[in-house]
């Protein structure tokens, strides 16, 4: 920890500030989200804190407030954290050695540390751009998430504010640079036209769950 407060690199401290002050924002719309849904404010909370990773803290509530179930919530959240695994392959060597250490890392892992970590070429820097970026937005995101849930609650109507877009914002923000490549690309929009074909015939939940049919027919076909 002491070593991360000696850093000296100012980049990466504005960096990491601008990157809270963004995610801060999501938090919040999160927390005022679930709570103006129906949810009590503790859930979300507890959420953030035990999850701690937007997508799929949005997918599973969105599900959950549309009427799903909650084993296509937990499923939803989980295939959008399946990228998680060979993110936390390739920041492995900056978790330390100390098995709380690397669970407590392990769930600081998101897509911003990740980033951040790989960004730097030597083992010292990799792992100060590590937790310094993955403990502040820990404690950014689920201050937020609580102050959002609070005013959610205080609000009522958070549609007309517009933090509604604050969910696909975030989806599109996520999947937008894996678009560039072509394979990819086909097996979204083929995913996106079964989800769009089967949403008015299914619960909520399933048919993104369908969408991984585009990665499977594109998959074959290569």
């Amino acid at each position: 920890m002491r070593s991360l407060l000696r850093t000296k690199d100012s980049r990466l401290l504005r960096d990491v500030t601008l990157v809270c002050l963004a995610d801060g924002v999501v938090g919040a719309s999160f927390g005022a989200l679930a709570v103006a849904g129906g949810l009590p404010v503790w859930v979300p909370v507890v959420m953030s804190l035990l999850v701690f990773a937007g997508a799929a803290q949005f997918s599973a509530v969105g599900i959950v407030l549309a009427g799903g179930g909650p084993v296509a919530a937990v499923a939803t959240g989980l295939l959008l954290n399946v990228r998680n695994v060979p993110f936390g392959l390739a920041v492995a060597d900056v978790l330390g050695a100390n098995r709380l250490t690397r669970a407590f890392g392990a769930h600081l892992i998101s897509d911003e540390t990740v980033a951040f970590a790989l960004a730097r070429s030597d083992r010292a820097g990799r792992r100060a751009a590590f937790w310094l970026s993955g403990l502040s937005l820990y404690v950014v995101w689920n201050v937020c998430v609580l102050a959002g849930a609070l005013a959610g609650k205080a609000v009522g109507d958070t549609d007309a504010l517009g933090l509604d877009a604050a969910y696909p914002a975030v989806l599109i923000a996520l999947v937008l640079p894996a678009l560039r490549d072509t394979g990819t690309r086909r097996a979204a929009l083929l995913g996106a036209a079964v989800a769009l074909a089967a949403t008015p015939l299914l619960p909520p939940g399933l048919p993104v769950l369908l969408a991984l049919a585009g990665l499977l027919a594109v998959r074959r076909g290569s």
